[in-house]
């Protein structure tokens, strides 16, 4: 409802100002060239941008109606008077009239076109994250089910090292399950337009401990080089889904960058903004696949096979949606030297000497 407001105050702005502009236009020149000829073509013109530029045919009709009567009344002998008997006025009245519903039919047959292409677009868009999602569950799931029919049917013919390893595979099985629904969770809230994020002073040393902590935890053997500033920054966010973002993309690297050697979190400051950066020294992306890289899946020429773990970059279209709703924005490109760089940044907080 308030964005169907807004349109409408937009559209009459729209109306107001190009009917202002125009009219005053027109009094300058017949002032300065006594062009008269020129004034309907003018007033012409004005009806066909305001029926382009606005939604519907009432603002255009309207103003077609105005339009005729400033001419008549300013433009037109007697002048500053109104006198309806001129048949040349009557014309120009029939004409911005047609001019007015044929533009305003085409605007609205085109923004429908449009819509349905968007429409149709999200909707491929929805089916392709869909077929992914059921595809990443589906192999953990089949995985669990197997190692724990496996323990359970032979579990007497089965050494304790062997059972430890069918138990661990479970447990890691079951540990990017959650993950993967956190994920999911995370952008379901943030998609509902009517959630807000409950921001708060967040230390930042605090908040990269944690993420390290969770990672290594995660990826015990990947080392990751950090760069931060020595003084006392705090920021200004959602800590627990900031949190998500750095894991989210620390593991995207891990999961994706072949080739990878290095794997770097370099964070600073500029004025009133802490930016983060993720960067690696891996396979990086082609340049197509990057514009897609964070619509919820990577535009794999490969399919996955049933056994892999394919997580589609899922993580990636969260992270966009939580910088999105912190009014930031994320970026993602391939570095010179080779692999990929994200970066995004949030609002800090002023610190006094105290």
């Amino acid at each position: 409802m308030k964005s169907y407001r807004k349109t409408v105050i937009f559209d009459i702005v729209v109306t107001f100002v190009i009917l202002a502009v125009t009219f005053f236009a027109s009094l300058v020149l017949n002032d300065l060239f006594e062009a008269n000829a020129l004034i309907p073509s003018m007033f012409v013109l004005a009806v066909f941008l305001i029926a382009l530029s606005t939604d519907g045919y009432v603002l255009g009709l309207i103003s077609a109606l105005l339009c005729v009567l400033a001419d008549n009344y300013a433009f037109t002998f007697p002048y500053f008077a109104f006198d309806f008997t001129v048949q040349e006025n009557i014309i120009s009245a029939i004409i911005m009239i047609v001019i007015t519903l044929t533009t305003s039919t085409l605007t609205t047959k085109i923004k429908k076109i449009e819509e349905t292409k968007m429409e149709a677009e999200k909707e491929k868009m929805r089916a392709d994250l869909l077929r992914a999602i059921s595809h990443d569950l589906r192999t953990p799931l089949t995985s669990i089910y197997g190692s724990s029919s496996t323990v359970i049917e032979n579990y007497d013919n089965l050494s304790d090292k062997d059972k430890i390893e069918i138990v661990g595979g479970i447990k890691e099985d079951s540990d990017w399950l959650i993950r993967m629904v956190e994920n999911l969770l995370s952008i379901t809230r943030i998609d509902n337009s009517n959630v807000k994020l409950i921001k708060s002073d967040v230390v930042l040393e605090e908040l990269i401990d944690s993420v390290l902590t969770k990672f290594h935890n995660r990826y015990p053997n990947q080392e990751v080089k950090l760069d931060m500033p020595d003084k006392f920054i705090i920021l200004s966010a959602d800590a627990i889904l900031i949190e998500q973002v750095l894991v989210n993309l620390l593991e995207n690297a891990v999961e994706h960058a072949k080739g990878m050697t290095e794997l770097k979190l370099n964070i600073s400051q500029d004025e009133k903004k802490v930016t983060f950066e993720v960067i690696d020294n891996g396979c990086g992306v082609d340049k197509d696949k990057i514009k897609k890289i964070f619509l919820g899946y990577y535009m794999s020429e490969e399919k996955p096979k049933d056994t892999q773990k394919h997580y589609m970059g899922i993580g990636l279209s969260v992270c966009s949606a939580i910088i999105k709703a912190h009014g930031g924005t994320i970026t993602a490109k391939n570095a010179e030297s080779g692999g990929m760089i994200f970066r995004f940044s949030i609002d800090s907080q002023e610190v006094s000497d105290e």
